[in-house]
C-alpha cells in the first residue's frame, strides 16, 4: 500500500528516534555491539616482551592490554646475576620458579642424603616448612650438611612453604600492562593471593644426615638435574628466563660445594609444548640416570608424561604449572611445582577486570587442562564478584599440534564476540593466542588502546 508523503515523514522521524534509543531500527543487532571498543587482557602465558614478537608488525594491538602473571618483586640483584648468564634476557617470568626449583630439589637430595628420587621427594616440603630459616644457597647447603632442617625462603618462595601436596600456599601476582609494544614497568602492581596457615606442619622423615656424605650414594653418582623447559613450541617465548633461573641456581649450588660432596649435573631437555617431544626427552633423562626432572613448562604437558615420571620413580617438579587439578593428581608423591594454583591466579585475574566496570566479558582460553581450567576459575570469580552468566561467554580454540600445522582460526569466534558485543575480552594461551587477537581485529572489533 502506498503512503502519503507526511505518513512517510512521520514513519522516518520515529524510526530515527528508534534508532538513537536502540540502535536497532532496520537491523536485529545493535548498531553499538559494531562500535563498542573492548578491552584486552591477558595471564601468564602472554603477558610477556616477546608476545610482541609473535605479533609482528602489528604489536600495536596489545597497546593497552593488561593481564595478571605470577610474579614476586624481583630484586635488582637477582635480575643482575640472571644476566649474568643470559645478557640479553628482556623477560623474567618464572625465572625465580625455576631458580627455587633447581635448589629445592638440591636442597632435599642434601637432607635426604641420598641421590634415590623417592628419597628426595620425602624431604621437598619440608624444605620450605620446617627448621631454621635461610635464604642464600650457601648457607642453605651449610646447614643441611650439618644435618639440620632448615625453611628455605627463596625468590619466588617468600612468604610461606610448601602445603602437603608440594604447592606454595601464598602466591605474588603481578598485574602487566602493555604500552607502545612492550610491558610497562611503571605500571606493574603486585598482590598477594593465598593463606599461610595453608603451608604444612608435617615432620619431614630424618633422611641418612648423620652419615658421611660419600656413603649416602648407592649408585655413587652425583646429583643429576634435567631440564623439560619449553625450548620450542606454543610456550617457548618463556624459555629464556627459566633456563636462565635454573642455569643460575646449578652455578650457585655448585659454587657452595655441591650437594653430597659432588658438583651438581644439569642435563637440557625441551618440552616442544607438545606431548610427543617431552614424553621423549623423559625417556632420555631416565636413561641418562637423571634423579629430578626441572619442568614440565605446560600444564598439559606434565600431566602428558606424569605418568611416565611416576613410572621411573623420578620427581618432576615444574616451576610453571598452574592448572588447579594438578594438586590432586596420582602422582604418588613425586610430582611438585613453586608455581601457584590457578584457583589463586583466577581471583587476581577477576579483581582486574572487574576494576575496569565491563559489562560483557568473553574468555578464550586454549583448549587444554591449563586453558580451560583457568578459565572456569575466572568465570566462577566474576559469578562471585556479581557478572551474571548472560554477561560472561566462554569459548575455546585447539591449539596446534606441532610446528608444521597451520596456524589457530578464530575467525568465527572473533564474530561471535563482536555480535556479542563484549566490552572486555581475556586471552589464554601461550605465544599461539596472537591469532585470536589479530582474528578480533580482521572481524571489526575495536580494541581498545
Amino acid at each position: 500500500m502506498l503512503r502519503s508523503r507526511a505518513s512517510r515523514a512521520a514513519l522516518s522521524t520515529a524510526c530515527a528516534a528508534l534508532l538513537l534509543a536502540t540502535s536497532a531500527c532496520g537491523s536485529d543487532k545493535p548498531e553499538e555491539t559494531a562500535n563498542t571498543q573492548v578491552r584486552l587482557y591477558g595471564t601468564d602465558g602472554n603477558m610477556q616482551n616477546s608476545y610482541v614478537d609473535a605479533l609482528k608488525d602489528r604489536a600495536d594491538l596489545l597497546n593497552g592490554m593488561k593481564g595478571t602473571t605470577p610474579l614476586t618483586p624481583l630484586t635488582e640483584s637477582f635480575k643482575d646475576r640472571l644476566r649474568t648468564v643470559d645478557p640479553k634476557l628482556k623477560d623474567y617470568l618464572y625465572s625465580a620458579e625455576t631458580y627455587d626449583a633447581v635448589v629445592i630439589g638440591a636442597l632435599a637430595a642434601q637432607l635426604a642424603g641420598t641421590t634415590q628420587p623417592t628419597e628426595i621427594a620425602k624431604q621437598i616440603v619440608g624444605v620450605t616448612t620446617t627448621g631454621q630459616r635461610c635464604e642464600e644457597v650457601a648457607t642453605c647447603l651449610q646447614l643441611a650438611r650439618a644435618g639440620q632442617d632448615i625453611e628455605y625462603r627463596g625468590v619466588s618462595l617468600n612468604r610461606a612453604g610448601f602445603t602437603d601436596v608440594g604447592e606454595p600456599a601464598t602466591a605474588s601476582y603481578a598485574t602487566l600492562h602493555f604500552d607502545d609494544r612492550q610491558l610497562d614497568d611503571g605500571k606493574t602492581e603486585f598482590v598477594g593471593a593465598g593463606d599461610e596457615s595453608a603451608a604444612s606442619t608435617k615432620t619431614p622423615p630424618r633422611g641418612r644426615k648423620s652419615r658421611p656424605a660419600k656413603s649416602y650414594k648407592e649408585d655413587g653418582s652425583p646429583l643429576v638435574l634435567g631440564g623439560l623447559l619449553p625450548k620450542t613450541g606454543d610456550l617457548a617465548l618463556a624459555y629464556r628466563p627459566m633456563a636462565a633461573g635454573a642455569a643460575l641456581a646449578i652455578r650457585e649450588i655448585n659454587a657452595a660445594g655441591g650437594v653430597l660432596g659432588d658438583p651438581v649435573v644439569w642435563v637440557d631437555g625441551d618440552d616442544g609444548t607438545d606431548p610427543k617431544v617431552a614424553k621423549a626427552t623423559v625417556a632420555s633423562h631416565v636413561q641418562r640416570g637423571v634423579h629430578v626432572i626441572i619442568g614440565a613448562g605446560a600444564s598439559g604437558i606434565s600431566r602428558a608424561v606424569l605418568p611416565d615420571v611416576v613410572a621411573a620413580g623420578r620427581v618432576l617438579f615444574s616451576p610453571s604449572n598452574t592448572d588447579a587439578g594438578l594438586s590432586t593428581v596420582d602422582d604418588k608423591g613425586l610430582y611438585f611445582r613453586t608455581a601457584p594454583s590457578d584457583i589463586l591466579q583466577g581471583r587476581a585475574l577477576a579483581d582486574v577486570i572487574m576494576r575496569d566496570g565491563p559489562h560483557k566479558i568473553a574468555i578464550v582460553a586454549r583448549k587444554d587442562s591449563y586453558g580451560e581450567g583457568l578459565q572456569e576459575n575466572v568465570r566462577a570469580e566474576l559469578e562471585r564478584a556479581g557478572m551474571g552468566a548472560d554477561k560472561v561467554k566462554l569459548l575455546s580454540y585447539v591449539p596446534p599440534e606441532g610446528a608444521s600445522a597451520p596456524p589457530v582460526d578464530f575467525s568465527a569466534g572473533a564474530r561471535e564476540i563482536k555480535d556479542y558485543g563484549a566490552d572486555a575480552v581475556l586471552v589464554i594461551g601461550f605465544g599461539e593466542s596472537a591469532k585470536v587477537i589479530t582474528d578480533l581485529a580482521d572481524a571489526g572489533v575495536q580494541i581498545r588502546n
